[in-house]
């Protein structure tokens, strides 16, 4: 754990708009790459921060650190952070199911379907488009020109909760949360088939694909990733002549990989009904029931945060979307 790390504004923002961090680390960082020590506790990536500090941005006791500095204890690393660039994504006036708004945080539940960040093929109707028209200037530059506010993400075809920085100060205490794994992510889900077990772990590392580089899946030497769950409800019903088994799960995450919940339910044989790019799509079920599918049938039901200004603890939840419903009340029968 470091120490400490601290958001300040430099004197001259106003005509800058830099911003620094600073971090005080410990005992556990000594003898690690700088690079790879900020990757791991800013919401950037290490490419970003080897730019940084090409730049010259990244300090220590006010001298540019070399890209291949290796930290010590008790280093306190200034990083300052470039204004913001103007953002490629333009405002669009996109009804959002708000849950919770204040001057730091909103919370948001995202509809199956919307991307939340633009991206090649997708730069009109993202969940950042909403958000520039609804705050206008009020969202967290940390996360870059085309992810304003955006700490954490779900994919485009999981519904759910999503919470968004107004700020930069809120973008980091949220980001260190992650980190820390002190905020908690509970997901319900059908999965394809009956589980042996009506609770269990699952411990597999992710990284991409060696034979699809679109897809994530267990790899060795992959980031450490581990996902609980436990089972609400087994169903088998009848499509066709075809019996189909399901189970509606509810899934809490430990850490937060790319696709995490759709690799390892796929891993243990279980994938998630209806995605079809990690083995549950094209089921006799959802060939008799097609205008129900959107991609997977998972969603983000609760989210539990530490307020990032204030420390209170805060828990939020959203309704399962009409078309999950709708397939439960189908596998009930």
């Amino acid at each position: 754990m470091t120490e400490s790390i601290t958001y300040t504004a430099e004197e001259n923002e106003a005509v800058t708009g830099e911003e620094s961090v600073n971090i005080v680390l410990d005992h556990s960082q000594a003898g690690e790459r700088a690079d790879a020590v900020l990757s791991q506790l800013l919401p950037i990536s290490r490419s970003s921060v080897q730019r940084l500090i090409a730049q010259k941005r990244v300090t220590l006791r006010g001298e540019p650190i070399k890209k291949n500095y290796r930290a010590a204890a008790g280093d306190e690393l200034t990083v300052c952070l470039p204004p913001p660039e103007a953002c490629e994504a333009e405002p669009e006036d996109i009804p959002l199911d708000v849950i919770y708004e204040d001057e730091d945080i909103i919370v948001v539940n995202k509809p199956q379907g919307m991307v939340v960040h633009p991206a090649p093929g997708h730069l009109h109707g993202t969940l950042v488009s909403a958000l520039l028209f609804r705050c206008r200037d009020s969202l967290s530059g940390i996360g870059g020109v085309m992810r304003p506010g955006i700490v954490h993400r779900i994919d485009r075809d999981t519904s759910g909760l999503i919470c968004v920085a107004k700020n930069d100060a809120a973008h980091l205490s949220l980001a260190e949360q992650l980190k820390d794994h002190s905020m908690h992510r509970t997901y319900d889900a059908v999965c394809i088939g009956r589980l042996r077990e009506s609770e269990g772990r699952v411990e597999a590392p992710i990284g991409r694909s060696r034979s699809d580089r679109k897809k994530m899946a267990v790899v060795r030497g992959g980031r450490a990733a581990a996902t609980n769950y436990n089972v609400l409800a087994e169903y088998t019903v009848v499509c066709g002549g075809t019996p189909f088994t399901a189970s509606h799960i509810r899934l809490k995450l430990e850490t937060g990989r790319t696709h995490q919940i759709r690799v390892h339910m796929a891993h243990i044989g279980h994938p998630l009904l209806g995605d079809a790019v990690y083995g549950g799509g094209g089921t006799v079920f959802e060939r008799r029931y097609p205008t129900l599918f959107e991609g997977q049938c998972l969603h983000a039901a609760e989210l539990t945060l530490a307020h990032p200004m204030s420390g209170e603890e805060m828990t939020f939840n959203a309704p399962l979307p009409e078309n999950f419903k709708q397939i439960l009340g189908i596998l009930k029968g």
